[in-house]
């Protein structure tokens, strides 16, 4: 990261953390205190509004109880509608008339009262007007238990009222007639009054569930529609989200709920407020350290900028530009200590290559040393015991195959050879194997036409084989090399059929970095094929070796193919 990033970075952290900070204690105590306050107001009005609509249901129990079979009202009914003569009907009707205007009056938050008779539809002794369209049917069912039912919120049926208003049916259970029933209104705007009492100060509509959380009123009819039902009343929650607006809910003794519902833009928008205040004043706070990052930048930009391109030119080359100077002393001496530190990894740089260089010569001509010496004594051996018990024809033949093979083996270091020469120094060498051991080898060599001309380094085969023949052949035995070209790499494959080798002894050939004296076919000439295809292709190349004890080992060696190596 530049200097530059940093200086802004370092700025806007040390304005912006305390700000920050501040600003999310500030904003969770004001959320918090502004939640409570708005949840509080919310849950109190609604449950003075729960009471409120509690205590006229009661109330309309209350009163139609006394309208009822049980109570002197309903036995009056009762006699009223047994009495067979004018006077005695006139006469009851008069007290009945009496006790019902007695009720009403003591009981100021009744508002339209009668007697209604469900098979013919018709109504007796109603306190006021009734209108013409009254029906039982169109009028939303709040709760129904214990013989009554009550309705509403719903438009009140007197024929002077329009306003909202809760009512009860209760079965008057007269002796003689099954359909008697009292039809009881709540009073004049009380239901509106209730649901009107807000004490949140924002906009909050209400819904009215029955038991089974069908909405029987609602103030939303868009979001929320009567006769349907509530979504989130099964589960038990007493507040939610639902449809953009933020709803809570209190539920009464009988079961039926009343839900207050509040949009979340008037919910939020004290808080929202609040926010794009303080964002404001944040934006103000990152612009003055935006501004002082900025300073501090101009003030130090040239002398950094002349550093920087001092750094550039030096890292092109080893080669020293003339001393560019920035005129601050700090920046002087560091890239005073830079020159001399270049020019100290340019030395050293070269001096690991040379070394490096020659190491893996050293190393590789090591191991070549190891290996031809000792092969070439016991074939000299050889033929120092053929000379003495056969005749001058077969040392002329080994002494042929044995310079063949020394003049390929004893080339240049590093020399290239092409797979034909590896193929025919190695039919020299198994030549010379049949000759000292004077017995015939079962070993088939196939190499496609297609990769005989491709350069290879040279003595890689050799080492593989000798492998074989020491490890893996016996009088039943065979070997077969296998040279193809597998897409981009040349695929060598040498195969035996002796004792095989544990995958502990594999690792070890292919993971050792050191050779033990005493191994002198196996250890020396696979470590040699490794170091080899490793100077010439790096990781490019692969050296794999599957082998099954009692069945025999392969050798497989993958190198890809390049004009020149």
């Amino acid at each position: 990261m530049t200097l530059k990033k940093r200086i802004f970075i370092i700025f806007l952290f040390s304005s912006l953390i305390p700000f920050i900070s501040i600003g999310l204690i500030s904003y969770y105590t004001i959320y918090s205190l502004l939640t409570n306050k708005i949840q509080s107001g919310i849950q109190s009005n609604l449950k003075q509004v729960e009471l409120s609509l509690e205590n006229t249901i009661s109330n309309l129990n209350h009163v139609s109880q006394q309208l009822a079979f049980q109570g002197t009202v309903g036995k009056k009914l009762d006699q009223l509608l047994g009495a067979n003569q004018p006077f005695e009907r006139s006469y009851i009707a008069d007290e009945l008339k009496n006790e019902l205007s007695l009720v009403t009056f003591t009981n100021p938050s009744i508002g339209l009262t009668m007697y209604y008779f469900k098979q013919d539809g018709s109504y007796i002794f109603e306190n006021s007007g009734v209108k013409s369209n009254f029906s039982l049917d169109t009028m939303p069912l709040l709760a129904q238990y214990y013989g009554i039912s009550y309705y509403g919120p719903h438009i009140s049926n007197n024929r002077f009222d329009n306003q909202y208003v809760l009512s009860a049916l209760r079965k008057v259970d007269l002796p003689e007639r099954d359909d008697v029933y009292v039809y009881i209104e709540s009073g004049f705007r009380l239901t509106q009054n209730i649901l009107n009492n807000n004490q949140f100060g924002g906009t909050v509509s209400h819904l009215i569930l029955d038991n089974d959380g069908r909405i029987a009123y609602s103030e939303v009819t868009d979001a929320f529609p009567r006769d349907s039902l509530f979504s989130s009343f099964a589960g038990g929650e007493k507040s939610g989200s639902l449809h953009g607006y933020l709803w809570f809910k209190e539920t009464s003794n009988q079961g039926w709920s009343v839900i207050s519902i509040i949009p979340k833009v008037d919910y939020n928008k004290e808080m929202n407020r609040w926010f794009v205040q303080i964002l404001l004043i944040a934006l103000l706070f990152v612009a003055i350290s935006l501004l002082l990052a900025w300073l501090l930048w101009k003030m130090v930009y040239r002398p950094l900028n002349n550093f920087n391109k001092e750094i550039k030119l030096l890292a092109q080359s080893n080669a020293q530009p003339g001393l560019v100077r920035t005129k601050i002393p700090e920046f002087d001496y560091l890239l005073h200590q830079f020159r001399e530190m270049k020019e100290q990894i340019w030395d050293l740089f070269a001096e690991v290559e040379q070394k490096e260089k020659r190491r893996v010569d050293l190393e590789v001509e090591k191991l070549r040393y190891q290996i031809n010496p000792h092969f070439l004594m016991n074939t000299l051996d050889t033929v120092h015991w053929l000379a003495v018990m056969n005749g001058q024809s077969e040392i002329d033949r080994l002494i042929l195959s044995l310079n063949k093979l020394l003049y390929y083996n004893l080339g240049k270091l590093g020399e290239i050879a092409t797979m034909e020469e590896e193929i025919d120094a190695l039919q020299q060498y198994l030549t010379l194997q049949q000759i000292r051991y004077d017995f015939q080898f079962d070993v088939k060599i196939e190499v496609e036409e297609a990769v005989l001309k491709m350069p290879i380094p040279r003595f890689l085969l050799q080492p593989l084989v000798e492998n074989a023949l020491y490890h893996g052949l016996n009088d039943e035995g065979f070997i077969r090399v296998n040279v193809a070209r597998l897409q981009s790499c040349i695929e060598i494959s040498i195969r035996d059929n002796g004792t095989g080798m544990s995958e502990e002894t594999i690792q070890s050939l292919l993971n050792s970095q050191k050779v033990e004296s005493r191994k002198v076919g196996m250890g020396i000439g696979m470590n040699y094929v490794k170091r080899m295809i490793e100077t010439h292709y790096g990781n490019d190349a692969e050296l794999r070796i599957d082998s099954v004890m009692g069945q025999g080992t392969t050798v497989f060696l993958n190198l890809p193919i390049r004009e020149e190596i």
